[in-house]
């Protein structure tokens, strides 16, 4: 979208009005052609150049509440930026209202409590910090960049979720502005039924300005990154060992195309590797060494760099991933993961048309799976494995089909397992696939509590949950 189209959408939002918004709120409203506009609306997602109309860095509920009320008064659609990692690029819309909140970063940890008030643009490594600071920690992105904000409304896969379940698990209220402007705060106590729908269905029911979590005694884990060579019979040891091991013990697995990092041997750089990010968040490192030792049996490594380290440590091993690159992404859960899927997933992986792509295995189970099925919006308690396609590039000049459509090969080699699909790592791929995010039960009831806080259906710029149609309605279709 040009800057001349985006004009023209504006004069449907009179230059009075905007100029008039301008002066209503203290914080910057930025338009199309200011010095600051291509630096604010770039995200970490590089692959979707989005020119909103008009962006609010918003500073206050009120400043996220004008921008809303901006944005209906004129007919424009109405997105939300905390962290960017967007992966279907809804962090900003061509010709819409952006709200930006990365001022709204504030975190206060209440360490006698065990708790933490945390604004939605904090990033994972922000929070890890800061609840660190404590002996305490919450599960959470796998890097650090990733915002609270997106990630907690999709459920949170993180590095402790097998010992403390997912980020929802552990959230004790929010507050919120509604499609209407107002602010209300939902927990199990008010709007429990909004809350319920919070936690798991996505940014459809309003802009989060807090959230509440439940934190974690976790200070000194064993953890860190083991590199195995890549073979089927690796891979299936590893599965079948991670899948099984005791809750304390959660990891993240690539496997990928080893990097130029400072623990892997020059002369293996390149290899295809098993890169396992492991945390074993119990209180006794011995143990932690005795439990992560089935992994070190499985091959000789190609690096060990697994040992006591304080819990933020973890993200230093996933520090390339906070920088803005390009993707394309495709995913599922399953019940676990056969030979024949991974023997394919190891042959596409060996033509990855980017040396950064990777196939990203994430076993489940523990405290992630006991949550009963109906306590959250997040419904995929029964599923015990993740995979992810990630192909990734960084340089804007490269052949982008080329590597779509090798990333969805390598999704076609796993896909026959396929039973779900987690809704955070879902990009841009129509009704069936949103609806494979929620079991039929749980995407009904989600559409009954976005009839009642969002009828009009003001909130899309998401893996869009409809409103329920009033009952007349429904008869008269």
């Amino acid at each position: 979208m040009t800057t001349n189209n985006i004009s023209s959408i504006l004069r449907t939002a009179s230059t009075a009005d905007t100029l008039a918004l301008r002066d209503r709120l203290a914080c910057e409203v930025i338009l199309p052609g200011d010095a600051n506009y291509d630096e604010v609306r770039r995200t970490q997602n590089l692959t979707y150049s989005r020119e909103p109309a008009v962006i609010v860095r918003a500073e206050t509920t009120n400043d996220v509440a004008e921008a809303m009320k901006f944005a209906r008064r004129n007919g424009l659609p109405l997105s939300v930026r905390s962290g960017g990692h967007s992966i279907p690029g809804l962090s900003f819309l061509d010709g819409g209202v952006g709200i930006d909140l990365a001022r709204f970063r504030k975190i206060t940890v209440d360490p006698e409590r065990r708790t933490a008030r945390v604004q939605p643009a904090a990033n994972s490594g922000e929070l890890a910090a800061a609840a660190h600071a404590y002996g305490l920690a919450l599960t959470t992105g796998d890097a650090a960049s990733v915002g609270l904000g997106g990630l907690t409304l999709g459920g949170g896969i993180g590095f402790i979720a097998r010992k403390y379940g997912l980020t929802i698990d552990n959230l004790l209220s929010v507050e919120l502005v509604t499609a209407e402007g107002d602010v209300i705060r939902a927990s199990k106590d008010e709007h429990s039924e909004l809350f319920w729908a919070l936690r798991g269905g996505g940014g459809n029911f309003g802009v989060i300005t807090e959230f509440e979590y439940q934190l974690a005694p976790v200070g000194q884990v064993y953890g860190g990154a083991l590199v195995l060579p890549a073979t089927v019979e690796n891979v299936r040891k590893y599965v079948d060992y991670a899948s099984t091991a005791p809750d304390e013990l959660t990891t993240i697995t690539n496997v990928m195309h080893a990097p130029p990092a400072p623990f892997i041997p020059e002369e293996r750089i390149g290899e295809l590797v098993l890169m396992i990010l492991a945390v074993y968040c119990g209180d006794d490192m011995a143990e932690g060494a005795r439990v992560l030792q089935p992994l070190r049996d499985i091959a000789e490594p190609v690096a060990d760099v697994l040992g006591p380290m304080p819990y933020p440590v973890i993200y230093d091993f996933t520090e390339p991933a906070t920088h803005p690159h390009f993707s394309h992404v495709r995913s599922n859960f399953s019940h676990g993961i056969s030979d024949e899927a991974i023997e394919r997933m190891l042959e596409v992986m060996g033509r990855a048309t980017s040396p950064f792509s990777m196939a990203q295995l994430r076993p489940l189970g523990g405290q992630f799976g006991r949550v009963p099925v109906e306590e959250t919006a997040f419904a995929h308690r029964d599923k015990d494995f993740f995979f992810a396609a990630l192909g990734l590039w960084f340089d804007h000049d490269e052949d982008r089909p080329k590597h779509q459509a090798w990333t969805e090969e390598l999704w076609a080699a796993v896909k026959s397992d396929r039973d779900g699909v987690y809704v955070n790592f879902l990009g841009n791929e129509g009704r069936a696939r949103v609806a494979e995010a929620y079991p039929t039960d749980t995407y009904a009831r989600l559409a009954q509590v976005k009839a009642t806080y969002d009828p009009d259906n003001f909130f899309t710029a998401n893996q869009n949950i409809r409103p329920l149609a009033p009952v007349a309605e429904q008869k008269a279709a």
